[in-house]
């Protein structure tokens, strides 16, 4: 008598295959005959009902301010884009003849910085400061400004260097 082979002997169990075929398995058994697919697979290959009908709800065209608007929401846009618009309409937002002898320079932590054409001009805008901050709140609320600062032309310093001390400054010695 000849003993049967064992067939459990002829396929090792799977803590002793070799990684590449227990991936080939996992990969057939996943990929391989449909009718062995594991769930997952068939809900991959399942496509929805109505999914691309024609004339269904929701498929109509839209402008393309929509489309743009739509994807600055998404991607966190409105802030940066309401800022540059802001930037862009400053004589629309303060009025021509202020548009003329103001300029803003910049937004930074919530705070436009505003450059004048002379001082005056800088302390009349300031006592506007209130008008053009609600101005600018009614009109682009994305954009997160918080406060305006006006600054007249710079004036030339006397200070040299990170390190200097209080003095007379040039006098004799200037020219």
């Amino acid at each position: 008598m000849t003993p049967e082979p064992d067939e459990s002997a002829s396929v090792p169990d799977e803590s002793s295959r070799d990684e590449h075929v227990a991936v080939y398995l996992r990969l057939r058994k996943i990929f391989g005959d449909p009718a062995t697919r594991s769930t997952a697979a068939r809900k991959r290959a399942t496509k929805k009902e109505g999914a691309s009908v024609p004339f269904a709800a929701g498929r109509d065209p839209h402008g393309l301010g929509d489309v743009i608007s739509g994807l600055a929401a998404k991607m966190g846009w409105t802030s940066p884009l309401a800022r540059s618009e802001l930037l862009a309409s400053w004589s629309e937002l303060v009025g021509a003849e202020t548009a003329e002898h103001s300029t803003p320079a910049g937004i930074e932590e919530g705070v436009l910085t505003v450059h004048c054409d002379s001082t005056a001009w800088a302390t009349q805008l300031r006592l506007m400061r209130t008008q053009i901050t609600t101005t600018i709140a009614q009109r682009y609320p994305s954009a997160g400004i918080e406060s305006v600062r006006f600054e007249g032309p710079n004036a030339p310093s006397w200070k040299r260097g990170p390190r200097s001390i209080p003095g007379r400054g040039p006098r004799d010695t200037y020219g």
